[in-house]
């Protein structure tokens, strides 16, 4: 019989840890050239993981299952159910930059859940790479965690993985990534075994897939027994709800590829298809009334913005899916397999969108608008809650480094959104801070800082905790640039127009009443006709024409967008555009508005 090992590897966003995964995959000859675990559209254009992915390689007569996990904050909840299914976790840093806000979040959850991780110090060939002080570091975050005695005698492997290459002593010569799988063959415990296959099945769903002939599917880690296709099992649900199911596909991962099988033991990890109400959580059984594995449970969202119609004089032109019902259908769907998201239908065309960051909800609106559809969505706002009587809001962490001379801009801009500094370390030249600011002060944020530190800013945050509501924040917010007319914005009118603030069009792209084309510095609205053109006589005279120079518009990318987005705006999504404009798109419209406000109020 094959042992099995069932290992994840975690680490922040781009400490190496697909890089070092495709490497693996390559030296056990389970991967290809110029094929990568980040395999979705979106993942390879932005360089980060999203989805949690299942692989395995073979080594030495052992199956090693590897699940690669995201390592941005806002894909959080794709890590936390992973862990559960697994017995140990290769926690990835960056000898340069040490552990960062997402590395603590992932080893939190880890140590919580008793693993014992193994250390992958990586890109130990930076120049800037510190491997003494990114290891002290490390060994101070498990401290700080309340790592055990046995967690804290972790072992450390110091590697590149770009290159594929990995030692046990700094001293030591590398040829491969060997060092690697054989300290998980030596510190993992097996999860296969006699015992274990003799039971009665015992598995659970710890994440879901989709296929469009076989449905949903779901992807499970078996404790105990043997699973078999066209099985009968027991399925139970956290309210301990129970009901019967068949499998109809089973599979098993290899390499980058799964698999069909007639059958699969404890301790590995398959794919099942044939029962399309499994969700993650759920305990699959052989015999009825058998123990309830313990329920996966992720943290709550803490943003959220209503998705409805789009409802411009523009909708419908180049989206294949603009009903209300296309987009209720697609969130349904978007449900069963994103768990770290809510929607609230209740309020009919208008769907309440809950996520866990401005990024989580960019991903899930970046995939719509390329599957054809066309949809609004509303200012992201922050999610409260009530505790013992008092209002308490989402804060984060929060980890920016910028060279020194920008350090003061930063602190002085997140004191005025109620951060709170809690450290700050001297890296190489560059300084990097560290807050403690609420997620309210945060939306928006991200945009500013890039204009700050002129682009030379890196900023990564993390949700931490639900704290006491941290008051008014003043922020220092761009005024929109208003079309009053309808038709093709002109060169001549942008012209002038650009003094005035940046815009987000170009010359003869077309423009309605009510659309916002740029963005002015004072913070007051200003409304314009930039399809005026020159007016044109009889009498030209030679030297009075002047040639026109404009500045390239701001690339209106859905995270800009979501961030100089004001509170009586919407965002317009389609296929081909994205475009920001006012919720009433008319002054009239926009004066009644505003009247009825008032009237409210008194």
């Amino acid at each position: 019989m094959t042992e099995i090992r069932n290992i994840a590897i975690i680490a922040h966003v781009d400490h190496g840890k697909t890089t070092l995964t495709d490497a693996l995959l390559m030296q056990t000859g389970a991967g290809k050239e110029g094929v990568s675990m980040d395999s979705d559209a979106i993942e390879m254009e932005r360089g980060i993981t999203i989805y949690a992915k299942n692989t395995s390689v073979f080594y030495k007569d052992t199956k090693i299952n590897i699940l690669d996990t995201p390592g941005h904050a806002d894909f959080g909840s794709e890590v936390e159910r992973v862990l559960r299914s697994i017995d140990s976790v290769l926690l990835v840093v960056d000898a340069a930059e040490g552990p960062m806000p997402q590395t603590k979040f992932v080893l939190k959850k880890s140590l919580e859940l008793g693993l014992k991780p193994i250390l992958i110090l990586n890109k130990i060939d930076k120049p800037a790479a510190n491997v003494d002080k990114a290891e002290e570091a490390v060994y101070e975050l498990f401290l700080d965690l309340g790592a055990t005695d046995e967690q804290l005698d972790f072992t450390t492997i110091y590697a590149i993985g770009r290159d594929g290459l990995a030692k046990r002593n700094m001293n030591d010569e590398m040829h491969d990534l060997n060092p690697v799988l054989d300290v998980i063959l030596e510190k993992v415990a097996p999860a296969s075994g006699d015992n274990l296959k003799d039971k009665p099945l015992s598995a659970q769903v710890f994440n879901l897939a989709h296929d469009d002939f076989l449905g949903r599917m779901g992807v499970v880690r078996i404790y105990e027994g043997v699973m078999k296709n066209k099985q009968d099992i027991f399925i139970r649900d956290a309210k301990g709800n129970e009901f019967k199911g068949r499998i109809s596909k089973l599979y098993t991962f290899e390499g980058l590829t799964k698999r069909e099988v007639s059958e699969a033991s404890a301790g590995d990890i398959v794919m099942i298809a044939g029962i399309p109400e499994i969700f993650i959580g759920h305990t699959l059984l052989q015999e009825e009334g058998g123990e309830s594995l313990p329920a996966i449970a992720v943290d709550e969202p803490t943003i959220s913005f209503f998705m409805f119609v789009n409802s411009s004089p523009f909708a419908g032109r180049v989206g294949i899916y603009v009903t209300g019902r296309q987009i209720r259908d697609r969130l349904e769907k978007e449900l069963e397999i994103n768990v770290g998201l809510r929607v609230d239908f209740v309020e009919g065309a208008r769907m309440k969108v809950y996520g866990r960051g401005e990024l989580h909800l960019a991903v899930l609106i970046e995939n719509m608008r390329r599957e054809g559809f066309e949809l609004s969505v509303s200012q992201p706002e922050v999610i409260f809650k009530e505790v013992d009587g008092k209002t308490h809001e989402p804060y984060e962490d929060v980890s920016i480094l910028v060279p020194d001379e920008f350090s003061g801009t930063v602190i002085e801009k997140l004191g005025k959104r109620r951060g709170v500094m809690t450290g700050m370390t001297q890296e190489h030249g560059e300084v990097r801070i560290t807050f403690e600011v609420p997620t309210r002060g945060l939306l928006g944020y991200r945009n500013e800082m890039v204009i700050d530190t002129k682009g030379e800013g890196i900023m990564t945050s993390i949700f931490s905790h639900f704290g006491p509501h941290a008051g008014e924040i003043k922020k220092t917010e761009l005024g929109s640039m208003v079309s009053m007319a309808t038709g093709k914005a002109l060169g001549f009118s942008l012209a002038t127009l650009q003094d005035r603030g940046v815009l987000y069009i170009a010359p003869t792209e077309e423009v309605y009443e009510g659309m916002v084309i740029g963005n002015t510095s004072k913070g007051e609205d200003m409304f314009v006709n930039p399809t005026k053109g020159k007016q044109l006589t009889n009498m030209r005279a030679s030297g009075t024409d002047e040639n026109i120079k404009l500045a390239p518009p701001l690339d209106l990318t859905l995270e800009k967008a979501l961030g100089y987005m004001r509170e009586d705006e919407y965002l317009e999504v389609t296929p081909k555009d994205i475009r920001l404009r006012k919720q009433y798109l008319t002054e009239t419209d926009r004066k009644k508005s505003s009247s009825n406000q008032k009237g409210n109020q008194k």
